[in-house]
């Protein structure tokens, strides 16, 4: 049996950030919410499933966010797989010692769907299974049977380590960082599943969802609290990055840049506070009001903005 007391999960709508913060914390990698998400490109990302399916912010190829983690200063050691297409079994074993193995060693992990479809911290671990930190357990819960892992309907095994590494210089990260933020914004077929819209194509998606009265009530909250947070933390990496780099050159770009994501994050709030989310909230859909007239406008400011910003990372990416 281990357990960390010092090793949780920062409240996140994005959990799978707030857990790989709640393991920097832990790790004593100093880091702001903003480096984070903007250097690991999560802040520009955007994926919208069917008519706001709450699976939309998890359900995207993360493989590349993931790798960005060592322009942050961390690596991630991952087991990973689908009961689909790998024996249940011995994922659930290849993951359970690895998780064991890597606290041993204080390196701290987390996983998906340890409780409900989210990612949790594991702070610990004892004969029968995780400890866990994450949504609906800020402080604790468990143990979380180690079979359990991937017998949803997902079906996904997926569980990481956090180790620490040496992060490039800052150019380096920000160039990586906008570089991914504009394939994702503008080719997301790498990225999404086909039933899925990514990136502006995602905006799209979703603003014909509230306008033709299909946008699921539960779905569309969390898709805006979730996609509303990410550009929060956009507006301040641009502005952290203006103050780290200090480029004559390169200044009035990210100004620009900052102004137009200051746009996008503004006009998504003001469709959060629209429809705020309540976890007793139903999938059916959302009524056409004026009230849903009023935020695919905002939507379609949000998107008008964020396509001009991409114009503007394509010339900062390029004098990188």
């Amino acid at each position: 049996m281990k357990k960390f007391d010092s090793l949780r999960w920062e409240p996140r709508w994005v959990s799978h950030l707030g857990c790989i913060k709640g393991c920097l914390n832990f790790l004593n990698r100093p880091i702001s919410d903003a480096w984070l998400y903007g250097v690991t490109g999560h802040a520009f990302v955007l994926n919208i499933c069917g008519d706001l399916c709450p699976s939309g912010p998890t359900d995207w190829d993360t493989r590349m966010f993931r790798q960005l983690g060592k322009n942050a200063g961390y690596v991630l050691d991952n087991v990973s797989g689908w009961k689909g297409n790998q024996d249940l079994a011995q994922l659930q074993e290849q993951a359970w010692q690895h998780v064991k193995n890597s606290l041993d060693k204080d390196l701290p992990c987390y996983g998906w769907e340890l409780d409900i479809p989210e990612f949790f911290v594991i702070y610990g671990y004892d004969d029968d299974g995780y400890y866990i930190s994450g949504p609906g357990c800020d402080n604790g819960k468990g143990p979380m049977l180690w079979q359990r892992l991937g017998t949803s309907e997902i079906g996904v095994v997926d569980v990481s380590s956090v180790r620490l590494t040496q992060p490039p210089d800052d150019r380096k990260a920000v160039r990586d960082a906008l570089s991914y933020a504009l394939e994702h914004g503008l080719e997301p077929k790498k990225y999404t599943d086909p039933q899925c819209f990514g990136g502006l194509q995602g905006y799209d998606a979703w603003i014909r969802s509230v306008e033709k009265g299909r946008a699921a009530a539960f779905g569309l909250a969390y898709n805006t609290a979730v996609w509303t947070e990410c550009r929060k933390f956009a507006v301040a990496f641009l502005r952290e990055v203006r103050e780290q780099l200090d480029d004559a050159n390169l200044n009035p770009y990210f100004d620009k840049a900052t102004a137009l994501f200051e746009t996008v994050s503004q006009n998504l709030d003001s469709v959060r506070q629209a429809y705020p989310f309540d976890p007793e909230l139903t999938m059916a859909p959302v009524l056409l009001t004026g009230r849903s007239q009023s935020a695919a406008l905002a939507l379609r400011r949000a998107k008008d903005a964020e396509a001009a910003g991409f114009e503007i990372f394509t010339d900062i990416v390029t004098q990188l």
